[in-house]
């Protein structure tokens, strides 16, 4: 038997200073990383607030660059051809990266995640990867296809939606109840929210590039009008590609409903209408710059803000979901009305607010069942708890 003593680990190389000197010296912060945390571990693995910070701050990084690639992109799509190299494109790629990069980190090290999340993570970064090649082979087929609202782009937004519940579940498990806690939470679900509610802009966009068309000072490039023309599509097909009942059904039913869960996750008593108000100030400032850059305009869904509101007040009064969903989507629509008279909103269909409104105040009603389920109660507790007296008790 070899009495060799075994080899001793690489000492840990000493930490930047302060974030500005880790960033100055780029290869040292990345070799320090390297070694101090990529070591292997399994979820629940102890982790310090201090650590739970930087990793959750990351992943608003990563998340925030797909959310500004994703939102020229749209406008970029009424303007030219699509272009797989183009810079939304490659913004939106730089932040995938970054979420595959957290992924794997987690995966290997097991900080700051317990097996539910991991594998939330782990599942929504493999549906996105999957998704683009079957999004690249679906324009290779279809041609030009830029509606929000095809069988790929759902595949992306699915992937997006899985991986955030992974982050936001994640972040809410192990960190510290605090107002760090909440503002980090309200960061991901604002992230959550506008992944929802994306389909949307494509409708919203739309309206303003048929009518800037038919007034004869089209936004679009001749180059996208005349690939359209080869494919035997109008301008109206793709610029206004679905039935005009699908905007407000998407919106109280989808985007609606992910304010309704994140005021109950959350439980700040405005949470909602803040992260309503956020995404729409976010949406402002990016109509602002889109504009100011040359590419088409879009109408801002305000109406969204209504929503929130009465989403706040209805979980703060604890008004039952099955009537609470009836106001709501009765307040939306009567406040959409004249918005949409004024084309500030895209066209919807106003026969669609009974059904929509049932829909709705079924889907809250079910919200409401699984808060109270003992499934609920058990999905909140971490299945390999941290070893870390830091830990929230949620």
């Amino acid at each position: 038997m070899s009495t060799a003593p075994a080899p001793a680990a690489p000492a840990v190389p000493q930490a930047p200073g302060t974030l500005r000197a880790g960033l100055v010296h780029p290869v040292a912060l990345v070799r320090w990383l390297w070694f101090a945390y990529m070591t292997p571990g399994r979820p629940g693995r102890a982790t310090t607030q201090h650590e739970l910070r930087w990793i959750y701050t990351a992943w608003l990084a990563a998340f925030l660059l797909k959310m500004v690639g994703s939102s020229w992109d749209v406008s970029w799509h009424f303007m030219w051809l699509r272009d797989d190299l183009a810079p939304p494109h490659l913004l939106n790629t730089v932040g995938t990266a970054g979420v595959v990069v957290l992924v794997l980190f987690h995966s290997y090290s097991g900080y700051g995640v317990d097996q539910r999340a991991l594998r939330l993570m782990q599942v929504g970064i493999g549906t996105f990867l999957v998704a683009i090649p079957v999004d690249i082979l679906n324009h290779r087929i279809n041609g030009l296809d830029i509606t929000s609202w095809s069988p790929s782009h759902a595949l992306l937004y699915l992937g997006t939606a899985i991986m955030l519940a992974g982050a936001l579940r994640g972040w809410w498990l192990y960190a510290a109840p605090g107002r760090l806690r909440d503002l980090v939470s309200l960061g991901l679900w604002l992230f959550f929210v506008e992944n929802v509610v994306f389909p949307n802009q494509h409708q919203e966009y739309g309206v303003l590039s048929l009518e800037a068309y038919n007034a004869g000072r089209t936004t679009a490039e001749p180059s996208l009008l005349d690939f359209a023309a080869a494919q035997g599509q109008t301008p109206t097909m793709f610029m206004l590609p679905v039935s005009s009942w699908v905007h407000p059904a998407w919106l109280v039913c989808a985007g609606l409903l992910s304010l309704v869960v994140a005021r109950k996750v959350v439980g700040l008593r405005w949470t909602a209408t803040v992260v309503a108000v956020v995404y729409l100030g976010y949406r402002g400032v990016m109509w602002l710059g889109l504009v100011a850059m040359g590419f088409p305009p879009s109408v801002l869904p305000v109406v969204l803000i209504v929503g929130a509101v009465l989403v706040d007040v209805a979980v703060t009064r604890r008004i039952p979901g099955w009537a609470a969903g009836l106001v709501v989507a009765a307040g939306v629509y009567a406040v959409a009305f004249p918005l949409e008279m004024l084309g500030l909103l895209p066209p919807w269909s106003w026969w669609s607010a009974l059904p929509v409104a049932v829909a709705f105040a079924v889907l809250w009603a079910g919200v409401d069942a699984l808060a109270g389920s003992a499934w609920l109660a058990r999905w909140r507790a971490a299945d390999e708890p941290a070893a870390t007296p830091e830990r929230a008790v949620v």
